[in-house]
């Protein structure tokens, strides 16, 4: 495997829970409002992709994505494909590949970072209630 190059953000960052690597800043949150298995979900803008060694400033920071799936959310049919932070390998959201809903095209391109997976620009976590179960996955209201 190649070298790892990470990238160090600037402001108000978001990062890896488990072990610190940067993965979006406050800036590019498109959206609170979505939720996840775990809870609260940030839907991004971009969060730069690494490939290889080499990092594309398109889209997110410190992630390689998995492979492509489609999904049925509470919003409906998606193409998407989880993100893995590079410094440890741990899921922390998924991409929105293709939205199979006119409505939804929107997500298309966009990152979630699951807010029980990250820490926020504070240092702080989002902790869920063990009672806690949502099912699927996505916004609830936008």
């Amino acid at each position: 495997m190649g070298r790892l190059f990470l990238m160090h953000l600037e402001g108000n960052v978001y990062s890896c829970k488990h072990c610190k690597t940067h993965l979006g800043l406050a800036g590019d949150i498109i959206s609170k409002a979505f939720h996840c298995k775990h809870g609260k979900a940030y839907l991004f803008h971009k969060v730069q992709q690494i490939y290889h060694s080499l990092v594309y400033a398109v889209s997110s920071v410190n992630v390689t994505p998995g492979v492509k799936e489609d999904r049925m959310m509470m919003t409906g049919m998606h193409t998407v494909s989880d993100i893995f932070c590079v410094g440890c390998g741990a899921i922390v959201g998924w991409k929105y590949e293709a939205a199979h809903e006119k409505s939804q095209r929107y997500k298309e391109g966009k990152y979630i970072l699951e807010r029980f997976k990250v820490s926020g620009p504070d240092g702080s976590q989002y902790w869920i209630a063990h009672d806690a179960h949502l099912v699927g996955s996505d916004a609830d209201d936008v």
